[in-house]
């Protein structure tokens, strides 16, 4: 028997996908623990989608490996190809797939009846899925009366009718409008939780992945750029692609001033002349070095702080007025720098005043 804390819930291991010459995904090589949320990130076409679909079955590989609770789903090398109805995985699709001639009750028993089901564990089965979603007073509605956002806790609970120890999730939030959307996400993430089940979720949705992953791949053009706790992620790009995706940030380069650098931070002069001190995090500066400095990170005060490295006078260009936030854009050395801020109150455009940032969240990134 397989020991659940030591083996990891599902195993990508080097998978590639191709159509013809032309390879879609990979190689990619990651792992799902056990009861674990892992959301795959990135822009359309990045492959995101073809990686979650030959997990299912639903997408042939060309090459690797996928083993689910230690058993191989597919490996390539030694001809193993299970059909997706034999993985023990359930799919929510972006879509619903909900039958609208069928009621709420049909629709969730569906694939029970497919697996012969008695019609006592249909019942059983089904009602206490649709109260995970708090869809059990509309068992008997059709489904062609529900709003978008009752059909996606219809597809949710067919998905999980049959208690699958893994959940694929490809993009179910995205046709939703934006109040409902926020509110879903909360309600996945709890469902997660309380369920203990594993899940794999896909979206391009930069605040869905921050808001219900535990770990996120963050994927361009079928490779994997970076993979991490959310706050990781975020605080930490390793590249300029994820420092850029995931968030608003300021990509710095310049070049190295060795003599300037202390305190373990590195010393960036920019094209402009201003010097800006980061932190490393134990990378090794490129020949064209480029920090990341987040827009919610910068600090923009009429008098001058009191700290003794990266403060420096600008110029405010304009205020944008973006609802929660400002976004205010500065000439910083004769480049435009953009400020996020909170404050109601912002500096009028074509004021002076003072640029500061705390050099731990001035990041080097990884060359290339």
């Amino acid at each position: 028997m397989q020991d659940s804390a030591k083996t990891p819930e599902i195993e990508v291991e080097n998978l590639v996908v191709g159509y013809g010459a032309v390879a879609a995904v990979g190689p990619v090589s990651f792992t799902v623990e056990l009861g674990e949320q892992l959301t795959l990130l990135g822009p359309s076409g990045c492959g995101k989608t073809t990686t979650l679909r030959a997990i299912a079955g639903l997408e042939r590989p060309t090459s690797g490996a996928i083993r689910i609770r230690g058993e191989t789903m597919y490996d390539e090398a030694h001809g193993i190809n299970l059909p997706a109805e034999r993985r023990g995985l359930s799919m929510v699709f972006q879509s619903y797939a909900i039958w609208p001639h069928m009621t709420v009750f049909e629709n969730v028993a569906y694939g029970l009846r497919v697996r012969r089901a008695s019609a006592a564990e249909i019942k059983e089965k089904v009602h206490r899925a649709l109260d995970l979603v708090k869809m059990g007073p509309y068992a008997e509605r059709n489904a062609s009366q529900l709003s978008g956002g009752q059909q996606q806790r219809v597809a949710v609970a067919r998905a999980c009718a049959f208690s699958p120890e893994v959940l694929l999730f490809d993009e179910p939030l995205s046709n939703l409008d934006a109040k409902l959307r926020a509110e879903m996400r909360i309600e996945l993430r709890e469902l997660q939780h309380r369920l203990g089940v594993t899940s794999v979720y896909v979206t391009h949705d930069l605040e869905e992945a921050l808001a219900m992953s535990d770990r996120i791949v963050v994927m361009r053009g079928g490779h994997i750029e970076q993979t991490g706790s959310p706050g990781e992620i975020y605080n930490y790009p390793r590249t300029a692609f994820v420092a850029d995706f995931v968030g608003s940030a300021n990509l710095i380069s310049g070049r190295l001033r060795p003599d300037l650098a202390q305190h373990g931070l590195v010393a960036l002069e920019a094209d402009g002349g201003n010097i800006l001190h980061g932190d490393p995090h134990g990378r090794s500066p490129g020949p064209e070095p480029v920090m990341s400095v987040r827009t919610v990170h910068l600090q923009l005060s009429a008098a001058p702080p009191a700290a003794s490295v990266n403060v420096w006078p600008v110029v405010v260009k304009r205020a944008i007025f973006l609802g929660d936030l400002t976004q205010i854009h500065v000439d910083w050395g004769g480049r435009e720098l953009v400020i996020r801020q909170t404050a109601a109150d912002t500096l009028a455009e074509g004021a002076t005043a003072y640029l500061s940032i705390d050099s731990s969240h001035c990041v080097l990134l990884e060359p290339g």
